[in-house]
């Protein structure tokens, strides 16, 4: 008896039961969270439900969209600044830009070249006065003997025009061609052994100096201007410059006295 009832009771352990909280959020994962927030640009957005995972993970997903086309413009925009910073080929109208400005340049020298520097013995001839009437309209006169082969004669013609324009109104300018025999006597009177050689007459007819061979403007100019103001000299009586021998010009007859021929 005492066996069987030793092996019918049954001892029980003690057993403790207790209400379980709920688990704590993982920490791996909410410092996942925050090392995600940090390498996304920070959005903001009004969700009905917060605890949405659709809306949140909509979220999530249309921010590499945004980055991708950030990266896509910034992308576009150094690519247009390095296109920008190459250099341009010349196209068609660039061309005919710089090919009419060329053509009115040149038109500009042309111009200006025939108006300064183009001036030859021949225009200076041509509005020259006769020596006979330079002598008898009681003006002061300025001669200049000369001949077509004179090199120093053509150089000075510029010079010669410049300061005849100033004062033809106030001095007479007498052209005489030393290749001209008619002009002997007015060769051997003034005394010309090179050329171009100026004479400075007064009003009479008086010479009052001479300038020879090739010398600065303002020699020709000091001697018109006391010319034209009825000074008894002029600031300029003798002076020689380089010039061309008398001696090697063509004489020949010419009927008119301020032909080149």
């Amino acid at each position: 008896m005492a066996h069987v009832a030793s092996n019918s009771i049954h001892t029980f352990r003690p057993h403790f039961h207790t209400a379980e909280s709920p688990p704590p959020p993982p920490i791996r994962a909410f410092f996942r969270c925050r090392d995600e927030s940090r390498r996304r640009f920070p959005v903001v957005a009004c969700q009905t439900k917060p605890n949405s995972p659709a809306e949140s993970s909509t979220v999530e997903e249309k921010e590499p969209a945004s980055l991708g086309t950030d990266s896509a413009a910034g992308e576009t925009t150094s690519s247009s600044s390095d296109s920008a910073g190459l250099p341009e080929f010349p196209t068609r109208n660039l061309n005919r830009r710089i090919a009419v400005g060329s053509g009115l340049f040149g038109v500009g020298l042309f111009v200006s070249g025939r108006l300064d520097f183009g001036v030859s013995l021949k225009d200076l001839s041509a509005a020259a006065l006769p020596y006979e009437e330079a002598l008898s309209n009681g003006k002061p006169t300025v001669v200049e003997f000369y001949a077509d082969w004179c090199e120093v004669c053509r150089e000075l013609a510029p010079d010669v025009y410049k300061v005849e324009q100033q004062y033809k109104g106030q001095v007479n300018f007498v052209m005489l061609n030393v290749d001209n025999t008619k002009w002997e006597q007015e060769l051997d009177e003034f005394g010309v052994e090179g050329i171009p050689h100026f004479a400075f007459l007064d009003r009479d007819g008086n010479e009052e100096g001479n300038v020879v061979g090739r010398l600065p403007r303002r020699y020709l100019m000091d001697n018109v201007e006391a010319l034209a103001k009825g000074e008894a000299t002029v600031p300029h009586a003798r002076v020689v410059g380089q010039f061309s021998k008398a001696e090697s010009r063509k004489p020949r007859p010419v009927t008119d006295p301020r032909s080149h021929g």
